[in-house]
């Protein structure tokens, strides 16, 4: 192997070694969070790339060309440390599935599959995680999608929703979604692409925004949230939506806003929820902050509640969802990510566990690999877990 052979396995071994250290390493600075996130998504990816820099390394080190045979050595070790941690998380992937089958059945019956209607299955997922989708993409039907709909003009504030409806007209079930950001920033369109997916299964997507941190504090988010909420019971029959089958979903602020609307008394009868990666208890979130805090937690809730837990004391209990728990709530799915240092998984399971305490029906799914926002790449690793669960868990709810 010549000596450019040699210096391009020296690159692709620092490309791969670097990319894969983030699977289990978290981000230490808010610039890093991609890298920690999507490392554990494309582990696939990674695992070829790296067996492919170790095969090239060893065809060096069985060529006799290498003239400096420790060198070589140490090059085959980081070449197969690449590829033990490019390979764990889909070495974990099956237990994380059995989890989730665990605390599906003991929530929801071990007969809750059974019961749902054929045509809702067949546009499912077929398994929680398709291989070939990480690098071809998870692919969705043609949607009906009317965008930048005027529903509130609080203060001379414009807010807007998307509406993401099935090709068939009809009347159906409806999901609203909330896009997290730290209450700072996001849009109707920030999870575009999962909500074309979920329209193409058969459901009204309303896509809703909300005021932003820290022009506006707490509970301007959620006032803006039932307001949407009035839009929607105001113009369901307009966009064809059941109102006797809705269910909320929000990520990281958003599932805050989607929790809080969801358990304190809404409009109208919310069926179900889906949390993913939410902030359920904001005192602790503040008094335990993670290490590393990529986001600088405690900075990011002064912008959402005006100060500290010591000024506002009664509006960081009202902002926290653990608080507003009690009997008769709808179902929950909850979804953590294990490697999560922004909103820590513990906190979805001191949730699900009041929530079960109360007699709700709650499902707590943890991702050991997956960071916040892991969905964010849509087709990856902890995604499609994710979604195999999330369309069955709404089917399940709305379906009824």
């Amino acid at each position: 192997m010549t000596i450019v052979g040699i210096w391009l396995v020296g690159i692709m071994l620092l490309v791969g070694l670097f990319l894969s250290i983030w699977i289990v390493l978290p981000a230490p600075i808010f610039s890093l969070l991609p890298l920690s996130i999507g490392a554990p998504e494309i582990s696939p990816v990674l695992i070829f790339f790296n067996a492919l820099t170790l095969l090239l390394a060893l065809l060096t080190f069985w060529s006799g060309e290498a003239h400096k045979p420790r060198l070589l050595i140490f090059t085959l070790c980081l070449s197969c440390l690449a590829l033990v941690l490019s390979v764990s998380p889909l070495l974990q992937f099956s237990s994380a599935q059995q989890q989730a089958e665990r605390s599906i059945v003991t929530s929801l019956g071990k007969n809750y599959p059974i019961d749902l209607p054929s045509a809702l299955t067949a546009r499912m997922r077929s398994k929680p995680l398709i291989i070939s989708d990480i690098w071809t993409g998870i692919s969705s039907t043609e949607v009906r999608i009317d965008r930048d709909i005027l529903f509130a003009n609080p203060n001379g504030v414009s807010l807007y929703l998307n509406i993401y409806r099935p090709t068939q007209v009809g009347i159906h079930p409806a999901i609203v979604s909330i896009y997290g950001g730290a209450w700072q920033r996001g849009s109707p369109d920030s999870d575009d692409t999962f909500n074309r997916y979920i329209a193409a299964q058969g459901y009204v997507v309303w896509a809703i925004s909300y005021r932003h941190a820290p022009a506006y504090h707490f509970p301007t988010q959620l006032d803006d949230v039932r307001s949407a909420l009035a839009y929607i019971k105001q113009h369901s029959i307009e966009y064809e939506t059941d109102l006797d089958r809705v269910a909320l979903i929000g990520r990281s602020a958003g599932a805050q806003l989607a929790m809080l609307a969801t358990y304190q008394d809404p409009l109208f009868p919310i069926k179900a929820l889906v949390n993913y990666y939410g902030p359920v208890n904001l005192t602790a979130g503040y008094d335990d902050v993670p290490t590393p805090d990529p986001i600088e937690s405690r900075a990011t809730l002064r912008k959402f509640l005006g100060g500290t837990p010591t000024d506002f004391a009664e509006l960081y209990y009202q902002a926290s969802p653990l608080n507003t728990v009690k009997p008769g709530l709808p179902p929950s799915l909850l979804i953590y990510g294990g490697k999560d240092h922004i909103i820590q998984a513990k906190y979805g399971r001191y949730l699900t566990q009041k929530l079960q305490s109360q007699g709700n029906k709650a499902v707590f799914i943890e991702i050991p690999w997956a960071d916040h926002a892991f969905d964010a790449v849509f087709s990856g690793l902890s995604n499609q877990l994710a979604l195999y669960y999330t369309e069955r868990f709404l089917a399940w709810a709305l379906s009824k």
